[in-house]
C-alpha cells in the first residue's frame, strides 16, 4: 500500500491517510480481509507520529472501512455494495458542490456548466 503525504495540503496528515486508504478500498485495490500495515509500521514508513496513524485508523474503523482484531492487526472490513455506492455518491456530490461554487464565482450560466459536464462525461466513455 502506497500512501503519499503532502505538507502543502490543507488537510491534516491523519485525514490524508484516511482518504487514501478509503480510496484504495472503494476502488477495489484493497478488498475485504486484506491486512493493513500496523500502526507503528505505517508511522515509521511515513516518518510521522504513531498518534497520527492511530487517529487515521480509528476514523477508518469508526466509518466501518476497517476492523481491528486485538493481537492480529487491522483488516479491510467486509462491506456491502450499497454502502460502497453511497460513499462514492457522497464523494461525487461533494466534488460537484465545489464545481458549482467555482462556476458561480466565475459567473458561468447553468447551461454552460451542464454543457461542460456533458462534454466531460462523453470524454470518459
Amino acid at each position: 500500500m502506497f500512501i503519499k503525504l503532502s505538507n502543502a495540503s490543507d488537510k491534516p496528515i491523519y485525514e490524508q491517510i484516511t482518504q487514501q486508504i478509503k480510496q484504495n478500498i472503494l476502488s477495489g485495490k484493497l478488498i475485504a480481509g486484506d491486512p493493513l500495515p500496523s500502526i507503528r509500521s505505517l508511522a515509521k514508513d511515513l516518518k510521522i507520529s504513531v498518534m497520527t496513524t492511530k487517529r487515521a485508523y480509528a476514523d477508518l474503523e469508526r466509518d466501518g472501512f476497517i476492523e481491528t482484531v486485538a493481537g492480529k492487526g487491522s483488516f479491510v472490513a467486509e462491506r456491502n455494495q450499497d454502502f460502497l455506492r453511497e460513499e462514492l455518491l457522497r464523494q461525487v456530490e461533494e466534488h460537484l458542490q465545489k464545481a458549482v461554487q467555482l462556476a458561480k464565482t466565475a459567473d458561468l450560466p447553468p447551461k454552460e456548466v451542464l454543457d461542460l459536464l456533458s462534454l466531460l462525461l462523453e470524454e470518459e466513455v
